[in-house]
């Protein structure tokens, strides 16, 4: 199961998630997302994911694509708090990585 509410408020456009995000049930947080924003200039977007139980491979994958469009993410327990850290925290740049110092031959 998984339910999605809405909340739009002045500038702030929130998506409550609840349940399982994953396999054909994602479709749903897609098609809702994009239904909402095509009449609407660009909001603040923020999903609550405190109510969800659940999220696959293809969960991460349209939380990734969410936040490729700017949204903010509340999540509660470690787990949830794992996976949109993961979401969130691009990969280092090569002046990032350690042992990468970028020694002359």
């Amino acid at each position: 199961m998984l339910r999605i509410t809405v909340h739009n408020k002045p500038q702030v456009l929130t998506f409550q998630v609840e349940g399982k995000l994953a396999g054909p049930l994602v479709r749903e947080l897609e098609e809702c997302w994009r239904m909402v924003l095509a009449g609407q200039p660009k909001p603040i977007l923020c999903v609550d994911l405190t109510g969800v139980t659940l999220i696959d491979d293809a969960g991460q994958a349209c939380l990734a694509a969410l936040h490729c469009q700017g949204a903010e993410f509340v999540a509660a327990d470690c787990l949830t708090k794992a996976v949109v850290d993961e979401i969130t925290s691009g990969p280092l740049s090569a002046r990032d990585r350690p042992g990468d110092e970028g020694d002359a031959l």
